[in-house]
């Protein structure tokens, strides 16, 4: 994601941030939901971006990720796992996010 989209959040309280183990289980969870098998899944912080993808396999997370909404986690997550499939932003990459996003958005409110 690119560090436009990366804005400071006011401070939080801690029962508001996902533990890590949450966040990792939530990336293993799309992983298999999407298709792909990340070699690696990092969290530390980040200066300006949400994520990163290797070519490696290699995922590594903003540690203030932990501390956003549901909703944001899943697109940070579903961006970066589906660069392990397609690795630009071209129009297959766009319609796979929105494609992942919308039905996942669909399953909670139905």
């Amino acid at each position: 994601m690119n560090s436009v989209e990366k804005q400071p959040d006011a401070w939080q309280p801690l029962e508001e941030t996902v533990p890590a183990d949450l966040f990792r289980a939530e990336v293993r969870a799309w992983a298999q939901r999407i298709g792909v098998e990340p070699r690696e899944v990092h969290i530390r912080p980040m200066k300006r971006k949400w994520a990163s993808c290797s070519a490696r396999g290699r995922l590594t997370f903003d540690v203030d990720l932990l501390r956003q909404p549901a909703d944001k986690r899943a697109e940070v997550i579903v961006h970066e796992l589906l660069h392990l499939k397609i690795p630009n932003h071209g129009p297959v990459f766009r319609v796979l996010m929105k494609a992942y996003l919308e039905k996942s958005q669909a399953k909670r409110f139905y």
